[in-house]
């Protein structure tokens, strides 16, 4: 990034000067954060318009009200290609989100506003305003403001240009001596082509000056700004660093939350295969090997517009509910990723693009403001060249220089993961380091598992704490689900259809209502909509002294273990029994609005949920007393096996319905459904 000296470096010493009202034509150095833009020339200046913009601020259109506004005309004047190239690029960005970019100097605020899809973008259309100055009253805060000022404006006749000695500098200077004299002048160069006068010194002897000069003697206070009564102007809000520490807490209660957000983003990018693991690799900035977690897909992957949404902290809501899509807050990415750790890149791929960001507490560190590097390139061929349409070359060497620095990547890793796309293969990549601390430990502890891919102990990665979540009328302390990552992806989806991969070894998955015993469905109305209940006796649940009633909306699980009716007040009530209910009609407001929490882990406390829990609850008695409270004695180590067994197709992931008596012990861990004999 530039110094001011470098800025002022970069400014053509050539008809730079405070404009007055006689001036038809005025050179501006235009730049964004201090980088140069591109040398243009002002038509209709006003007077005393500064030399140098520089862009704060890019906003909507729709935001700025330009009524009362005086206006002006900037063209391009490049000294280089270079100039004219970044001339065009700030005009078609302008352009093509309808942005108006702000520049403030002083008491001037410029808008420059985008050009017409007509324009050829040789005359830009710039609205300005300033602040005007009323005297203080009293000169309180001024000791010296009762004293009589002196501006001096040098004659501007090209005969008297060598008279007088002149100052040899490229900014303009205002010298003010309180008390006796307040010298204004002007700078520019002497050139032929480009005549204008140069700062001249006339004498001064005690109060008097020479008379090659203009002078105006006043007696005032000195002047304060103050804002005119003009447009509206609008507030917005910065983000500091800090909120990222504080999006991560959306999912303290259960780190496995922030997991299922990056999963529930490769469903809906209609990925079917999800690798998630924890490796080693060195950092060299820590000067050690660190844990750091993967999670890998193959969906369509993001171009450059949807990697900037991606970072965005929200955005409006659909009008309508789309019940085969899960993400819907805009705030996924940044919860999950904040929670797990305090570090994240994102690599991802589409067939014509591929863009890395990187959303990290450790760069923003001590800063104002939060940054987010991005870089973007798209496919030239067999090779992916920068994109230097949506950013600057600089712009991307500074970003790319950012994620080396303060990430374990640096080109040779970043090729080598860039690589497991393959040829024109897409998909997205999130890489999180410094994960969340449990002590002096990790909050994760993670196991690789058995070499040669065995059944018998798989790999998983595990809450370090074992601890089992909250429920009312909760007595087993045996729920894998809470604490072990392959058993939550096991029952995640409604449907399963996506294969998941944790350390290696493929998450068997397990359609709840298909693996349970007498299976009864119960339909009811609530609120005029109807839902429909599967309920039957798990095995397994059985075993685990486990009952309840699984809540899924959008195919996706938001509540597990949900105890109704008599399991509240009984442990013993209801046991093994499981209830399976998608409840996204029934959550949906119908205008866009749904009553499901913004980390997916419950519902708001609303009228439908109310009556839902009601019904669940009388139909799970219904249910207990008429299947299982009358049942005769057992005897010890008899197994309720599911009505239907099913297995799922490892190619075309259906899931078959298997013939009557089939052994499911046989069954291999990949499974083919033309292999076998199948409903």
């Amino acid at each position: 990034m530039l110094s001011d000296a470098d800025v002022d470096n970069k400014i053509p010493t050539q008809g730079l000067r405070y404009a007055d009202a006689s001036d038809s034509e005025y050179y501006i150095l235009l730049t964004k954060d201090k980088k140069p833009i591109c040398r243009t020339r002002c038509l209709n200046p006003p007077e005393h318009l500064p030399h140098h913009w520089n862009v704060n601020d890019i906003v909507p259109t729709s935001k700025i009200i330009l009524d009362g506004m005086s206006h002006c005309f900037l063209s391009p004047a490049p000294e280089c290609s270079r100039d004219h190239n970044e001339w065009r690029r700030f005009l078609i960005y302008l352009q093509g989100r309808d942005m108006v970019a702000i520049a403030k100097f002083k008491f001037w605020e410029f808008y420059i506003l985008p050009p017409d899809q007509t324009s050829n973008f040789t005359n830009i259309r710039v609205a300005y305003k300033m602040e005007k100055t009323r005297n203080a009253s009293n000169g309180r805060g001024h000791g010296e403001s009762g004293r009589s000022c002196q501006v001096v404006r040098p004659t501007a006749t090209k005969a008297n240009i060598n008279d007088s000695p002149t100052l040899p500098v490229n900014i303009v200077k205002e010298t003010v001596s309180r008390g006796n004299a307040c010298i204004q002048a002007r700078v520019s160069d002497t050139s032929e082509d480009n005549f204008s006068p140069v700062l001249k010194f006339s004498p001064v002897v005690g109060d008097r000056l020479s008379s090659e000069s203009t002078i105006e003697t006043c007696s005032r206070p000195e002047p304060r700004a103050v804002k005119q009564a003009g447009p509206l102007e609008k507030n917005f809000v910065r983000a500091d660093p800090s909120y990222l520490q504080t999006l991560g807490q959306a999912h303290s209660g259960w780190i496995f939350g922030a997991i299922a957000e990056l999963v529930d983003n490769s469903r809906d990018a209609k990925a079917t295969k999800l690798e998630i693991s924890i490796e080693s690799i060195y950092f060299k900035k820590a000067g050690k090997d660190i844990p750091m977690l993967s999670i890998i897909d193959d969906g369509h992957g993001m171009t450059h517009q949807d990697v900037v949404r991606m970072t965005y902290f929200g955005h409006k809501q659909p009008d309508a509910d789309d019940p085969n899509r899960i993400g819907r807050f805009g705030v996924g990415f940044k919860t999950g990723a904040m929670r797990l750790g305090k570090d994240a890149l994102v690599l991802t791929q589409t067939a014509d693009s591929r863009s890395i960001a990187f959303l990290s507490q450790s760069l923003n560190q001590g800063k104002d403001n939060l940054e987010i590097p991005i870089v973007s390139y798209y496919r030239k061929g067999q090779f992916m060249e920068l994109d230097t349409v949506v950013q600057s070359e600089a712009t991307a060497k500074y970003n790319l220089k950012s994620i080396k620095e303060f990430s374990p990547f640096n080109k040779y890793l970043i090729g080598e993961k860039a690589g497991l796309f393959q040829d024109k293969c897409t998909g997205t990549q999130i890489y999180i380091w410094n994960l969340d601390q449990w002590g002096s430990n990790y909050c994760l502890e993670w196991d690789n598992g058995l070499n040669g891919g065995s059944s018998f102990h798989q790999g998983d990665i595990l809450i370090r704490s074992r601890r089992i979540r909250s429920r009312p009328g909760q007595i087993s302390q045996k729920v894998p689900l809470d604490y072990s990552l392959r058993s939550y992806l096991e029952v995640i989806f409604l449907v399963p259809r996506m294969k998941i991969y944790v350390q290696g070894s493929l998450v068997r998955s397990r359609p709840l209502a298909k693996s349970l015993n007498k299976t009864c469905v119960e339909t009811g109305i609530i609120m005029g909509k109807s839902a429909h209940l599967t309920l039957g006796r798990c095995q397994l649940e059985w075993e685990q002294m486990n009952c309840g009633i699984f809540l899924y909306w959008h195919g996706r699980l938001i509540e597990a273990y949900k105890r109704v009716g008599g399991m509240i007040h009984n442990g013993d009530t209801g046991r093994g029994v499981i209830g399976v209910i998608d409840v996204s009609d029934l959550m949906d407001e119908g205008n866009g609005l749904v009553w499901v929490h913004n980390n997916k882990q419950g519902f708001l406390d609303c009228e439908p949920y109310a009556r839902l829990e009601e019904w669940l609850g009388k139909v799970a008695d219904e249910y207990w007393d008429n299947k299982f409270d009358s049942l005769n004695v057992v005897k010890d180590g008899a197994l309720y096996k599911p009505d239907q067994e099913w297995v799922q197709c490892n190619k075309c992931r259906k899931w078959r319905m298997l013939d009557p008596g089939f052994d499911t012990k046989s069954l291999p861990v990949e499974w083919y459904s033309h292999l076998y004999s199948v409903y």
